[in-house]
């Protein structure tokens, strides 16, 4: 051990109980900034998770289609053509979706493409009639970019390709129309009526979903709807999901419709969630704030304490950045300390809130926190607290190297 660490360790025991303050803080602030994080990031990951396994990492529908304006260059007699996006227009759904469907599956990074075709109807039971939207799949395909299988809380979804008058409907639905597995409804479009029976159950946990779709067979969602050929969209499953921006561009460009990103879909929660990580993380380093500020309290008191000891370690031959030192290493090891029991602070914590049950529907469905296990929010609050306590060290310090033992023997030291 160094001479500087040793002075610093019998220094350090001279204020015990203002260190362990500063210590208490420090864990608390190291903690509970990881308690947060994962709990808000674990939310965000969910409903990201959520979101992919119902509407896909890129959506495409509606052609693009621009409009020509001429304008003369060089006279009458020359003329050129430019393409605006004043001019843009969108002409509704996707009339070759084979093609389309090849055309994307070129692109790197699809894991697979579903056709999609919804129209809206009127969904009648025994007991009530409400407006809902029919999506017709092909299965095999829908499953290559969704969670659908895996969203089914009754029935088997195995049985649904094989019936035609099968339907996969959500779990909100089949409350508010009373719906059972093997029960029957009719759907209503255009004035005819069809009666169609429930295959299985599903639930996303996104209320707008389980409360208004229902799942047909491609070929039946057609008979209903009569739309003989053509799309509404198509749902795109990405290998990567953090290219999605980039891919929905490149696929804007060269397909020629319209195409969204899941960032851009859900623009507003993912902003919601980013502002909700931005708070927490405010909040809670108010204690690591306090932990500096009580750090600094500490050994502004130690300096003016151990006036006399810094002068006899300078006429010594301590220089002033072995007197900085010893004053930091008193900083560093609470610090240390400090943070070592705030990351085992903080995942006990997190483990006992990830058991903690709740009941969350809306835009996800949880029955228990959600937190997610990441090292960087270990290494964020390290570095929040690091920060902190270490400016807050470096004035008391710097005073202390500044003491000369002259100015001490004639009481003249400030």
């Amino acid at each position: 051990m160094s001479s500087n660490l040793h002075i610093a360790f019998r220094f350090l025991t001279a204020k015990k109980r203002a260190m362990l303050m500063s210590l208490s803080c420090i864990v608390l602030g190291v903690g509970l900034f990881i308690v947060t994080q994962a709990t808000t990031s674990g939310f965000e990951e969910f409903f990201i998770k959520t979101i992919l396994g119902t509407n896909g990492a890129i959506r495409i529908e509606d052609k693009i289609q621009y409009t020509m304006r001429s304008m003369a260059a060089g006279g009458f007699s020359s003329k050129y053509e430019i393409k605006t996006k004043e001019g843009r227009k969108y002409i509704e759904g996707i009339e070759e979706p084979k093609l389309l469907i090849d055309a994307v599956k070129r692109f790197p990074n699809v894991a697979g493409v579903s056709e999609v075709l919804h129209g809206a109807v009127i969904m009648r039971s025994a007991f009530k009639n409400e407006s809902v939207r029919v999506y017709g799949i092909n299965l095999d395909d829908h499953e290559r970019v969704s969670d659908i299988r895996r969203q089914i809380v009754r029935g088997k979804i195995a049985d649904f390709p094989g019936a035609l008058s099968g339907s996969i409907i959500g779990i909100e639905m089949a409350q508010r129309m009373q719906l059972e597995l093997g029960d029957t409804y009719q759907l209503e479009v255009g004035g005819q009526v069809r009666r169609y029976r429930v295959t299985a159950i599903y639930e996303t946990g996104v209320s707008d979903i389980d409360r208004v779709r229902v799942y047909l067979n491609m070929g039946e969602a057609r008979s209903l709807l009569q739309k003989i050929t053509g799309a509404s969209f198509l749902q795109v499953g990405l290998i990567n999901r953090d290219r999605a921006q980039q891919d929905a561009r490149s696929m804007t460009e060269v397909l020629q419709h319209n195409t969204k990103s899941w960032q851009e879909r859900e623009k507003t929660w993912l902003e919601v969630f980013r502002a909700l990580r931005i708070s927490s993380a405010i909040t809670v380093s108010v204690f690591t704030l306090i932990a500096g500020l009580a750090m600094f309290n500490t050994l502004a008191m130690i300096v003016m304490e151990k006036t006399k000891e810094i002068a006899i370690l300078r006429s010594m031959g301590f220089t002033r950045e072995d007197i900085s030192q010893i004053f930091l290493w008193q900083a560093t090891i609470v610090l240390t300390i400090g943070t070592a029991l705030g990351w085992v602070l903080g995942a006990v914590i997190t483990y006992g809130v990830s058991k903690t049950p709740i009941n969350i529907r809306g835009i996800f469905a949880a029955d228990t926190f959600i937190v997610s296990w990441s090292i960087w929010h270990y290494v964020t609050a390290t570095v929040t607290a690091v920060a902190m306590v270490m400016l807050a060290s470096l004035i008391p310090a710097r005073r202390a190297a500044r003491l000369e033992p002259g100015d001490v023997i004639r009481g003249t030291a400030q």
